[in-house]
């Protein structure tokens, strides 16, 4: 069983930046990790997302103001923040996936692994 547990937000002023962390530990093959987002009253949406081949995709919201990334040694996922908008204040959770690859996903539906959310607040 994979458990993610999950680091960082808090807080900033818009044109900030933050960086959340996830670490990961279990035995279950990890094909994708992503982050996802839920501010109040919306769906949760994907944010961001990378695969076992690097490869990444993101959303059109946030493409050139987040960046994510992994490091293999402290098998921990990583969402760098830039330029945060009061429209990024949301639950953020990071997720992996062990189900077959597909790619870096950013639909919630193909993770079967969740953190415990953190939040972020981006004031004007």
């Amino acid at each position: 069983q994979v458990q993610l547990v999950q680091s960082g937000g808090g807080s900033v002023q818009a044109g900030g930046s933050l960086t959340l962390s996830c670490g990961i530990s279990g035995g279950m093959p990890v094909n994708s990790m992503a982050w996802f987002r839920q501010a109040t009253g919306k769906e949760r949406e994907g944010v961001a997302a990378l695969d076992v081949w690097d490869s990444s995709a993101y959303a059109e919201s946030v493409k050139g103001r987040f960046t994510i990334s992994k490091d293999n040694g402290k098998i921990t996922l990583y969402l760098h923040m830039n330029n945060l908008q009061s429209e990024d204040t949301a639950m953020y959770y990071c997720a992996t996936s062990s189900l077959p690859w597909s790619g870096p996903e950013l639909t919630s539906s193909r993770y079967n692994n969740w953190g415990q959310g953190t939040q972020v607040t981006v004031s004007s």
